[in-house]
């Protein structure tokens, strides 16, 4: 593993140890609440009374559910030829399972190289995964496995006064500091809003990441990686070269605050460095 992919591995790590051991659901247009639990292997009584639903009978749109910590996914890697439809073929779920477990829309377009979430279901699920009639799943060096211990405040924060004079990738409403195990910045700004990039740079990571939306890592000259995270849709891929400005993606909500919520951090030579004085292009 050269240097440039174990850096990446070490922030994609700390990034997983900063989570709560659940999972997000989105809900989308005419599901229930039976068809939710079934797709994530927990009991409907459990998802009621994991999110103090009060009518299980009525669930609105767009309403993001805590899906209790027994759920299990395994990550996939896309490949040249893959679409949304034949993964959810092959591992033997339904599309819309698939495009919650990854917070899709229907017309998204998948890219070689995304990296996916697959829910599995039970025994059933495990056995078609090792069906020898199934290729296997191909290794994902950047989002290794790790285990993922329960927090009661997964992301602690400390307020600080946003400053005209510092250029964020989007336009910061509020600047919170993280004061737990990862070292950056919490950007609070619009739903949709532009996220654009501080420097010019190779894209050496794009991709959905537990926890944290769509995730860009930069590499910068000087020994820099810029960490974007939090985005509901991505405008760049792995390889790509970006400017200062280049829009990365658009802004999503944050799965714990419910606020659009941009996770910045930055990084030289596997040493954390304060987002508001780093480099900017």
């Amino acid at each position: 593993m050269n240097f440039r992919h174990g850096l990446i591995c070490i922030i994609l790590i700390t990034l997983a140890a900063e989570l709560c051991a659940e999972d997000v659901h989105i809900v989308a247009k005419g599901e229930t609440v039976y068809a939710i639990a079934r797709s994530y292997g927990v009991t409907v009584d459990e998802l009621v009374r994991h999110n103090n639903i009060s009518d299980p009978n009525h669930l609105v749109a767009g309403r993001r559910l805590r899906i209790p910590g027994n759920s299990a996914f395994i990550e996939y890697k896309a490949v040249r030829g893959d679409n949304l439809t034949s993964i959810a073929r092959r591992f033997g779920i339904t599309l819309q399972s698939l495009l919650n477990a990854n917070a899709l829309s229907m017309n998204y377009m998948l890219r070689e190289g995304d990296i996916l979430r697959i829910p599995q279901q039970g025994a059933a699920a495990t056995e078609q995964l090792t069906a020898p009639a199934i290729p296997p799943v191909p290794s994902v060096p950047l989002t290794p496995a790790v285990p993922l211990a329960p927090l009661v405040e997964p992301r602690p924060t400390a307020g600080q006064p946003v400053s005209p004079s510092v250029r964020w990738p989007v336009a910061a409403r509020e600047v919170i500091y993280m004061t737990g195990k990862l070292s950056g910045v919490v950007l609070v700004g619009e739903k949709t809003e532009s996220v654009k990039s501080l420097t010019e740079g190779t894209v050496v990571s794009a991709g959905p990441y537990r926890g944290f939306g769509r995730v860009v890592i930069v590499q910068v000259a000087g020994g820099y990686l810029y960490v974007y995270g939090g985005c509901e849709s991505l405008s760049v891929k792995e390889g790509d070269k970006v400017r200062s400005g280049t829009e990365l993606g658009r802004l999503g909500l944050d799965a714990v605050s419910g606020k659009p919520e941009l996770f910045f951090l930055v990084y030289r030579s596997n040493v954390p460095v304060d987002p508001a004085i780093a480099p900017r292009t």
